[in-house]
């Protein structure tokens, strides 16, 4: 593809290297909330998300009220994933929406909540998680996905408009053709459907992405030179870069087999070692908040 315009815009090159280092899942249960203010303070992280519907939401809020210069988005959330610790919807409680399992809570898998929402049920979820977090002080930076359950033709018309509306970068969205969807896992019709949208929203000016790449949460060993890796092999262009921090608690082990990972990402995200490989790799770091108020001009 063409260099992302974007990169011109903010004063870097068509060859510049840009990265975008992101904490999911904040608010989901404390020890997120208490690592995410860990590696803030550290300075290495530049975005983070926030899950509105989850326990620690309201604390998370009260966070960004105090500190209203983070750069926190929404991290539109479908699914409730775990086997003992739940959430669900804000706009509905009504079965028929399909928003809902058979427990009274979001599904935990992406495929059952796709299969089984309405799509009128689809956009409201999502104008009620964000009007929530902004009506809460949360000076939103963008919108994403938890679990990537949007990436489906039930989800992802509505998730563009409400981007639109709300003048939030579509952080799912990425810069491609359809050839680049499908060889993201996307079937025929949604790469068709993503890339469609990715030509009309870069038309308009709005600011989307070319990569993204996260640490695995099967993985948790030797997480410092994973991260090392995927730092020193990123391509020209903007590249989203989650992660999964959380501290090291028992609530996190109770909740979440996957810990060791959201542990190691806590952990490497606050190494010296890392920070000074990264400031010495021409890679540029920078936040989600640039590419909103790009988006408002």
């Amino acid at each position: 593809m063409n260099p992302n315009p974007v990169l011109r815009k903010l004063g870097f090159s068509n060859d510049d290297r840009l990265v975008i280092i992101h904490v999911d899942d904040v608010g989901m249960c404390q020890a997120t909330l208490s690592a995410y203010e860990d590696l803030l303070d550290f300075g290495l992280i530049s975005s983070a998300a926030v899950m509105v519907p989850c326990p620690w939401f309201p604390a998370t809020a009260a966070f960004c009220r105090a500190h209203p210069e983070v750069d926190m988005g929404v991290h539109l959330t479908f699914n409730s994933e775990w086997d003992s610790y739940r959430w669900g919807p804000l706009s509905t409680r009504d079965a028929g929406s399909g928003l809902l399992d058979d427990e009274g809570y979001f599904y935990r898998r992406q495929p059952p909540v796709q299969a089984s929402v309405q799509e009128a049920a689809v956009e409201p979820e999502m104008r009620a998680q964000i009007e929530r977090a902004l009506e809460a002080g949360i000076d939103a930076t963008h919108t994403d996905s938890h679990m990537g359950t949007v990436a489906h033709e039930k989800f992802l018309p509505a998730y563009l408009r409400v981007a639109r509306d709300y003048q939030l970068p579509p952080t799912v969205m990425f810069r491609g053709d359809k050839l680049g969807f499908r060889a993201r896992g996307l079937d025929d019709s949604l790469s068709m459907l993503a890339a469609e949208a990715s030509a009309t929203f870069e038309a308009e000016g709005i600011p989307l992405l070319d990569h993204e790449v996260g640490l695995p949460l099967d993985k948790p060993e030797n997480r410092l030179e994973q991260a090392k890796q995927i730092i020193s092999e990123l391509p020209p262009g903007i590249t989203h870069f989650y992660i999964h921090a959380a501290q090291d608690t028992p609530e996190l082990r109770a909740i979440a087999p996957d810990w060791p990972s959201r542990v190691a990402d806590y952990e490497t995200f606050l190494s010296v070692e890392l920070r000074d490989f990264i400031r010495n790799s021409g890679v540029q770091v920078i936040g989600n908040r640039v590419l909103r108020d790009l988006m408002r001009q």
